[in-house]
């Protein structure tokens, strides 16, 4: 596992469980408005690499220490990133951490159904938080690289027919997304339990720097944002 990075503790993160969280490195999306270039990019790229490429900044065997010695303390571990589907040996991983006792939250960007399926299949995962970019039909646009939308389609149908819990999620971005394409988002994911509307953070670095200190949506139209994500999602919250 290629770990970019370590929270050693949130209150938030994991609904339920005080939780750790690591940042995979690499991701297949370039999202103009990501926050995290140096886990999206290996060092010193400003394209794709290979994700075996670049070493790990925390070994496994120290991070598994890290773990074993707060077990009965922190209840839950969330695997976010970069994409950690892009992993290889994610799996392995997981199971790892299973026996250790904890719980697992995975967020993804829904581009490796098949895989997220398998994990959920084998009892390995507790929580997925599903990042929903933009409509279907403009998704590219938001994530800056040509992607297969019937793969974020299948992600988004195995959470809501599934039995486990989750969360969708998206970043708001003036310019990238307006108030008829919320509605539109809404319908993608008709059924859906929750989802998750945040402002996008325009003072650090980001993946695009053109969009740097741009201007957020006000408070007031996320949370108008928020009652047209409602239309066809049971709870849609903007969270600040």
């Amino acid at each position: 596992m290629i770990i970019g990075g370590l929270e050693k503790l949130s209150l938030i993160d994991f609904p339920g469980y005080l939780s750790a969280i690591i940042f995979t490195k690499s991701c297949n999306f370039r999202c103009h408005f990501c926050y995290n270039p140096m886990l999206v990019f290996a060092e010193g790229e400003s394209e794709l690499k290979n994700i075996d490429e670049g070493p790990s900044l925390i070994p496994e065997e120290d991070f598994f220490l890290f773990l074993e010695e707060r077990a009965g303390k922190l209840e839950g571990l969330v695997i976010s990133g970069g994409e950690p589907t892009l992993q290889a040996d994610l799996k392995d991983f997981i199971i790892k951490v299973k026996k250790i006792g904890y719980k697992i939250k995975l967020d993804t960007n829904g581009t490796n159904p098949e895989k997220v399926a398998d994990l959920i299949k084998n009892g390995l995962l507790d929580y997925v938080a599903m990042d929903l970019k933009a409509p279907f039909d403009k998704y590219e646009k938001v994530i800056g690289v040509k992607t297969d939308i019937e793969k974020i389609k299948k992600s988004v149908d195995l959470l809501i027919k599934g039995n486990i819990p989750y969360e969708f999620r998206s970043t708001l971005v003036p310019g990238l997304v307006d108030e008829s394409e919320i509605l539109e988002m809404s319908k993608n994911i008709s059924g859906a339990k929750l989802w998750y509307l945040q402002k996008f953070k325009s003072d650090v670095d980001l993946v695009n720097k053109d969009f740097k200190n741009k201007y957020s949506f006000t408070d007031i139209e996320m949370k108008n944002f928020s009652e047209i994500g409602s239309t066809f999602v049971e709870k849609c919250i903007y969270r600040e």
